[in-house]
C-alpha cells in the first residue's frame, strides 16, 4: 500500500513534525491518511477513543489527518520511570516495567504488536506516513530492531532522511548515517529533507548538487527555520514561555500572571502547559535542576513517572520550603496527576510499582492518601470546574460553571476527606451521577486533579487564571492555535519540498 518512512539523523531532527505536515498535507487533498509510530520512547501520552495509551506526537499527528488517534498508531510506547528501565506500553496497554521483562521474550511480542497494528491500519486507511525513532544508525540498537530499519526492511516501505541543518554538520550527518546501513537499506532511502535552514537557499545548492551526485538520492526539500511554530513536543523539555506571545498586549510584566512549574526529573505530559506558555497575559517559568525556586503567583506541581523520586528531589531542591512560602503569602498551587499525589499525606507504593516498594510521606497539603497499584487509569473524561474556583481577581461570581475536557492516566487511587471538596464535577457514570474528582483547600489556595488537558478548555482556563489572580483573563483556545499551527506548516511543505514525487514515490514505492 502507498506508505512512507521518516527516519532522522539525530533526534530531534523534525520527524515527528514533518509526518503531522505531511498528514494534513495529504488530508487538505482529500486523501485516507494515518501516522504509525511503531516504537516510542517518551513521557508525553494521551488516550485514545479506544481506551490506550499512545505518544503525544502521534495524538497530534491524527489531529492533522483529520481522524481519531489510536492505539495502533503507536503500538509500542516505552515510559522512562528510571535511568535504566522503562514502563512497556503494547497496544495502548501496560505489559510490565522493561527491567522486569526477558528481553528476548519482549521483542519478539513487541514486534508482534507492532505488525498486528500496521495491518490494522492497512486495511483502514490508504496511505501510511511512518515515523522512526532516534537514529537508524544505532549500532547498538540494531539487533532486533523495529523503530527504524528493522521495521522497513519488514514492511518494504520506503524510506526518507531528514537532518536539521540549524545544529551543523548537514552533510556529514546524512552521508555518514547512509554509510552506516547494509547494502539494502542504502537502496531503501529514496531521498532526503533538510531542516529548519535559515538564508538564502542559492546560498546552499553547490552542497545539494554534491549531495546528490555523491549518493546518487534526491534532496526532496529544503525546509526553512520556522520562527514561533509550536506543536506539541513528542518528549523534548520545554523553554519557558516565548517572547512573542508575551509582547504587545498593551500590558506591563508585572501586570501578568507569573506560573512557576518545577521540571521533575521524570515529569510527563508537560504538554499539559501549552496553553499557559503561549498565554499572553501569563508568564511561565519552568525552573531546573539547581535553580532556586522563584516567586509567582501560581505554583504547579505537575505529572511525575516516579513520583517518590522526584518528591525526594523537590525537598533536595528545596521546594518544600518554597512552597510553603508561597501560600503564606497568598499564592495559588494547582497539582496535576503526580502533583496531586504529592500533596496528600502518604505516597504507599507496596509492590514496587515504580521501583522498590516504600511509603513516601507526602507534602501534607490535603488530607489523602494515594495507594500505587498495578493497571491504569485510562480514560477521556468531560466535566466542570466547581463553584469555588469560580473567584478571583479577573472573574465574577456566578452560577455557570466552567467547561473543562481532559483525560485520565495514572496508576493509584487517592482516598481521604479532602476528596470530600472535589475540584471538578464529571460527566454522569454508569449509575447517570456525576463524578466528584480532585481537591479544593478549605482556604481555596490549592487545587488538586487527576485531569490532564485542565487547561485545553478555554472556559476552564479562563477561570483558572482568574482564581490565581489575573485581572480580566482574556480567552485563549489552544487547540484553534495547533490547527493553525498545522495549517501553517502544511503551507510551509507545499512550498519546499517535491510533494508530487514524494506520493509517486509512496505509491510507487520506487525513487
Amino acid at each position: 500500500m502507498p506508505a512512507l518512512m521518516v527516519q532522522g539523523c539525530t533526534s530531534d531532527a523534525g520527524k515527528s513534525t514533518l509526518v503531522a505536515g505531511l498528514c494534513r498535507v495529504l488530508k487538505r487533498r482529500g486523501l485516507s491518511v494515518a501516522p504509525f509510530k511503531p516504537q516510542n520512547m517518551a513521557l508525553n501520552s494521551a488516550v485514545t477513543p479506544d481506551g490506550g495509551e499512545i505518544g503525544r506526537a502521534q495524538a497530534l499527528q491524527a489531529m492533522a489527518a483529520g481522524i481519531a488517534p489510536s492505539v495502533h498508531m503507536n503500538p509500542v510506547l516505552l515510559k522512562p520511570n528510571t535511568d535504566t528501565g522503562a514502563q512497556v506500553i503494547l497496544q495502548g496497554q501496560v505489559l510490565g516495567n522493561l527491567e522486569a521483562l526477558d528481553y528476548h521474550d519482549y521483542k519478539p511480542r513487541a514486534a508482534a504488536a507492532v505488525f498486528d497494528a500496521w495491518e490494522r491500519l492497512q486495511a483502514q486507511y490508504t496511505y501510511l506516513l511512518v515515523e522512526g525513532a532516534g537514529s537508524p544508525a544505532e549500532i547498538n540498537l540494531r539487533a532486533g530492531d523495529i523503530a527504524n530499519m528493522g521495521f522497513a526492511e519488514r514492511a518494504d516501505c520506503p524510506v526518507i532522511l531528514i537532518a536539521d541543518i540549524d545544529k551543523g554538520g548537514v552533510f556529514a550527518h546524512l552521508v555518514g548515517t547512509l554509510a552506516l546501513l547494509s547494502a539494502s537499506e542504502q537502496a531503501r532511502v529514496r531521498g532526503f529533507v533538510i531542516n529548519r535552514f535559515r538564508g538564502d537557499r542559492r546560498l546552499l545548492q553547490g552542497g545539494l548538487d554534491w549531495l546528490e551526485q555523491y549518493t546518487g538520492k534526491p534532496v526532496l526539500g529544503v525546509l526553512p527555520y520556522l520562527h514561533g511554530l509550536h506543536l506539541d513536543a513528542e518528549d523534548a523539555l520545554p523553554e519557558s514561555s516565548p517572547a512573542p506571545f508575551n509582547a504587545g498586549v498593551g500590558q506591563p510584566q508585572s501586570q501578568r500572571l507569573r506560573v512557576i512549574l518545577p521540571l521533575l526529573p521524570h515529569i510527563s505530559n508537560h504538554t499539559d502547559f501549552e496553553p499557559l506558555r503561549l498565554h499572553p497575559q501569563v508568564e511561565l517559568v519552568y525552573v531546573r535542576h539547581g535553580d532556586t525556586p522563584p516567586a509567582g503567583d501560581l505554583l504547579i506541581l505537575p505529572g511525575s513517572k516516579n513520583v517518590g523520586f522526584d518528591l525526594d528531589w523537590l525537598r533536595a531542591q528545596g521546594w518544600e520550603a518554597a512552597i510553603h512560602r508561597h501560600l503564606r503569602y497568598g499564592g495559588k498551587l494547582i497539582g496535576i496527576c503526580g502533583g496531586l499525589q504529592m500533596l496528600g499525606q502518604y505516597i504507599h507504593d507496596p509492590q514496587g510499582i515504580e521501583g522498590t516498594p516504600a511509603r513516601h510521606p507526602g507534602l501534607g497539603l490535603l488530607a489523602l492518601e494515594t495507594t500505587l497499584e498495578t493497571g491504569k487509569q485510562l480514560s477521556n473524561r468531560h466535566g466542570f470546574l466547581a463553584p469555588a474556583l469560580h473567584t478571583g481577581s479577573g472573574t465574577t461570581p456566578t452560577t455557570a460553571q466552567a467547561s473543562v475536557s481532559g483525560y485520565e492516566i495514572h496508576a493509584g487511587h487517592s482516598r481521604g476527606p479532602a476528596l470530600l471538596h472535589p475540584a471538578l464535577q464529571l460527566m454522569p457514570d454508569r449509575t447517570n451521577q456525576p463524578v466528584p474528582e480532585g481537591a479544593v483547600s478549605a482556604d481555596g489556595q490549592i487545587m488538586a486533579t487527576y485531569l490532564h488537558g485542565l487547561f485545553d478548555s478555554p472556559a476552564a482556563l479562563q477561570t483558572l487564571l482568574g482564581w490565581a489572580g489575573l485581572h480580566a483573563p482574556v480567552p485563549f483556545a489552544i487547540n484553534v492555535m495547533r490547527e493553525a499551527q498545522l495549517e501553517r506548516l502544511a503551507d510551509t511543505l507545499e512550498q519546499h519540498l517535491n510533494i508530487e514525487r514524494i506520493l509517486n514515490l509512496m505509491a510507487s514505492n520506487k525513487s
